[in-house]
């Protein structure tokens, strides 16, 4: 993904089911490349490692997104585990809503 995105860096990538086994290098490519996101389907939240809470807090809270994996995660169940999460209250809204609709073109400028 790294080459694809920097050679396509307009191109919207996202990453998904946080990227197992591969995490840290997700991480690296969405801190670096523009158009790289990360969504968090797939997993419950009390599964995320603290690095992927760290970067979520802090250089990736513009570019981490909302996903549950219905139905295998019912979306109720991940919003519970989320909450118990070390996420400030200011990103909450950005990787529940905010990201996505900007990523996908839903929100005005």
């Amino acid at each position: 993904m790294d080459d694809v995105a920097a050679d396509f860096p307009h191109l919207k990538i996202i990453l998904a089911h946080p990227s197992f086994p591969w995490q840290d290098e997700a991480l690296a490519v969405a801190t670096h490349k523009p158009g790289v996101h990360i969504d968090l389907s797939g997993w419950s939240p009390k599964y995320f490692p603290p690095q992927l809470v760290q970067y979520a807090n802090t250089l990736l809270k513009d570019k981490v997104l909302f996903g549950s994996d219905f139905p295998v995660l019912t979306p109720d169940r991940w919003l519970a585990d989320f909450d118990k999460l070390s996420i400030k209250d200011a990103v909450k809204p950005k990787i529940l809503k905010e990201n996505a609709a900007r990523l996908l073109g839903l929100t005005t400028p």
